[in-house]
């Protein structure tokens, strides 16, 4: 998992871009990106298409369909979990809560957690798990789908390693990374979910994201 961990953070911090405006920086955007000419009032400009999180399709606790239409708008802080798990969850999800009370009454905030071990983890089951975390309303989802999609969801696009491992303890093995994504569903940090330092970090960061402007960005 230390390798691991090292590996993803040597890929963040060449495919990271930092921003400056005057006396303000605002937050990196992780991921790759793409040079795009197209023309402007009859000018050629060159354009930035920054990676982002594709579409997808997950099942809540309440057993509502969410989708990415579902965020549209709001800044989420995402990881992945089982509700069995004997390790770093139960950790990770106690730092969340910080996260969780600090914003639950922002509109345009939300949390996505999204089980790993989508057979055990019946709408039911996070629904139980929701209501012992004492979380309630809809800053903070608890997502079950299909297994394939949602692993490949958290390799591909979240970049955080995720395997069903027979050897492991609880019979999975993931990261704790929390994953802050802005507005136009564009990566904007990691954090050790399992370090109140780094969660304190996330906290600011999700407050420095929610007053950044596109301007601040597109210089």
């Amino acid at each position: 998992m230390r390798k691991l961990a090292g590996l993803l953070f040597i890929v963040l911090f060449y495919s990271a871009c930092k921003f400056n405006d005057g006396n303000k920086t605002t937050l990196p955007i992780y991921g790759n990106r793409d040079a795009v000419t197209k023309t402007v009032d009859g000018k050629t400009v060159v354009d930035t298409v920054y990676q982002t999180i594709p579409p997808f399709n997950f099942i809540n606790q309440y057993g509502d369909s969410i989708t990415e239409k579902s965020v549209k708008g709001d800044i989420y802080v995402a990881d992945f979990f089982f509700t069995t798990c004997p390790s770093i969850c139960p950790v990770m999800h106690r730092n969340m809560l910080k996260i969780y009370n600090d914003f639950k009454n922002v509109s345009d905030f939300k949390i996505l957690s999204h089980t790993i071990d989508p057979k055990h983890d019946s709408v039911e089951v996070l629904k139980k798990y929701a209501d012992k975390l004492g979380v309630s309303g809809n800053t903070w989802w608890f997502l079950q789908g299909k297994k394939a999609e949602t692993y490949q969801l958290g390799e591909k696009n979240y970049l955080i390693a995720v395997k069903q491992d027979d050897g492991a303890a609880g019979g999975y093995v993931h990261q704790g990374w929390f994953v802050l994504v802005d507005k136009q569903r564009r990566i904007r940090g990691y954090y050790d979910g399992t370090d109140e330092k780094q969660v304190d970090k996330l906290i600011a960061d999700i407050k420095t994201l929610r007053t950044e402007t596109d301007e601040q960005i597109a210089q």
